[in-house]
C-alpha cells in the first residue's frame, strides 16, 4: 500500500540530489509539484570537498572556501606555475553546501525531505513504486543518485578505475605555502606501479589541504596514504612541525561505462550513479550543475531521459585513457606531464570540461605519448 504520492522522487541528497531539489523548487513550471526528498543519513558532516573551475562568477561564489587564478604542475624534471585566466579554480566545502541547500529546503512548501534508506525500487506503467525503511511512497518519476557500480562484464569492457585519496587539512607552525597558488597535480613523488600524484590547496601561508591521490584499480591500507602525506609536508613542503585541523577520504569511480543507458521512462540516474562523473578525471560538480539544468529542460518539454547522454567523443578518448591506467597503470604522470609541459591550461581546462572543438582536441592528444594510445586504439577498435 503506498502512504503518499508525488510528482518527483528524489533518492539522495548529495550534491545532485540537492542541486536537483533546489533547482525545482525554484523554478515556476514547478510551481504545482509534490516533490520528495530522501536522504537515509539525518546529520550531514563535512565529508568532502568539491573543486572545479569556471569561467567568472558562478552560481555557489557566495559559499565559496576560496579560488585560485593560478595552477602548478609539477612533473619529474619540471614545475610550472602558469595563470589561468579567464577561469579561476574554486573550492567549496560540503557543510557549506549542505547548510545552504538544507536551509533553502526547510523554507520550501515544495520539497519535502524525509531522512528515510530505500530499499526498493519498482518502476509501473504510470509510476515509480519507492519503498523505504519506514514508507512506501509513489511518484510519477524517480531521481535516483545510488551508485551501483557496471557488472564484472561490463568492467571488461570499460574498466573501472577508483581515484581514492586521503586529505589533512592542516595548520604549519611556519609559512610554507604559497597562498595563490593551487598545486593540481604534484608528479614528483614516488608513483610505485601506479599513477601517484599530491593536490595541495593552499588558504594561506600556513593553511591549506594536502591530499595524496591514486588512480588505480585497488585501495591502499590508511596508513599508506597517511605516511606519504606526513612525507610530503615534512620533506617536499619544508614543514616539520605542523596540526592537523581535518582529514577527509574518499574513493570516486573512473570508468567510460555508459551509466546514460541505465535510464528508463520513469527513472533517471544523477550524480555518479547516472555517468555526471568526468571519467579520466574524476571531477563530478560543475558537470553536476550543467546536467540539472539540462534534466529540467527535458521535464520542461516533456523529453524522454534517453536524451541525457555522454558527448560521444570526449567519451571515447576518455575510454582511452582509462583503457592505458587498466594496463599500465603507471603511464598516468607521462600522459599529465605531456599535456601540461606543450599545451596551455586553459586549452587543458576547456578539454576536460568537454568545451573544445575537434582540432583543439587533435591538439591535445598529439601533444600525448603517441605508442600508449595508438595501442589502446587499436585494442578498442577492434576487441
Amino acid at each position: 500500500m503506498v502512504d503518499e504520492q508525488y510528482d518527483y522522487i528524489i533518492i539522495g541528497a548529495g550534491a545532485a540530489g540537492l542541486m536537483l531539489a533546489s533547482a525545482m523548487d525554484q523554478d515556476p513550471f514547478f510551481a504545482s509539484k509534490k516533490v520528495l526528498l530522501l536522504e537515509k543519513q539525518t546529520q550531514r558532516s563535512n565529508d568532502r570537498t568539491w573543486s572545479y573551475w569556471e569561467k567568472g562568477s558562478g552560481l555557489f561564489d557566495s559559499l565559496l572556501n576560496k579560488q585560485w587564478h593560478k595552477i602548478r604542475f609539477k612533473g619529474t624534471k619540471e614545475e610550472l606555475v602558469k595563470d589561468i585566466d579567464p577561469y579561476s579554480y574554486k573550492m567549496l566545502r560540503g557543510q557549506d553546501f549542505y547548510f545552504y541547500h538544507y536551509q533553502k529546503l526547510n523554507e520550501s512548501t515544495l520539497v519535502t525531505l524525509r531522512h528515510e534508506a530505500v530499499v526498493k525500487v519498482d518502476e509501473k506503467e504510470n509510476e515509480v513504486v519507492v519503498k523505504t525503511d519506514r514508507h512506501t511512497y509513489a511518484g510519477g518519476y524517480v531521481f535516483n543518485s545510488l551508485f551501483t557500480p557496471p557488472s564484472p562484464e561490463e568492467q571488461k569492457r570499460y574498466p573501472l578505475i577508483q581515484q581514492h585519496f586521503v586529505g589533512w587539512f592542516i595548520q604549519a607552525k611556519m609559512p610554507v605555502f604559497e597562498k595563490d597558488v593551487a598545486t593540481f597535480m604534484d608528479f614528483s613523488i614516488a608513483q610505485k606501479g601506479n599513477t601517484r600524484f599530491m593536490y595541495v590547496l593552499p588558504f594561506s601561508q600556513t593553511e591549506g589541504l594536502v591530499e595524496y591521490t591514486l588512480f588505480s584499480k585497488d585501495l591502499l591500507e590508511n596508513s599508506e596514504y597517511e605516511a606519504a602525506i606526513k612525507k610530503y609536508i615534512s620533506e617536499d613542503l619544508g614543514c616539520p612541525a605542523f596540526e592537523i585541523l581535518e582529514k577527509e577520504k574518499g574513493s570516486i569511480p573512473m570508468t567510460a561505462y555508459d551509466f546514460y543507458k541505465r535510464n528508463t521512462r520513469r527513472i533517471c540516474y544523477i550524480g555518479s550513479a547516472g555517468g555526471w562523473t568526468k571519467p579520466s578525471t574524476g571531477f563530478t560538480f560543475s558537470n553536476t550543475m550543467k546536467m540539472t539544468q539540462k534534466v529540467l529542460r527535458l521535464l520542461r518539454a516533456g523529453s524522454s531521459f534517453s536524451k541525457l547522454k555522454a558527448h560521444g567523443r570526449h567519451q571515447f578518448y576518455d575510454s582511452l585513457l582509462l583503457d592505458i591506467l587498466a594496463r599500465k597503470n603507471q603511464f598516468g604522470r607521462s600522459v599529465f606531464e605531456a599535456m601540461f609541459q606543450k599545451r596551455s591550461p586553459q586549452l587543458i581546462l576547456a578539454f576536460l570540461e568537454e568545451r573544445t572543438t575537434f582540432c583543439q582536441e587533435l591538439r591535445i592528444i598529439w601533444a600525448c605519448p603517441k605508442r600508449p594510445f595508438l595501442t589502446a586504439l587499436i585494442k578498442r577498435l577492434f576487441s
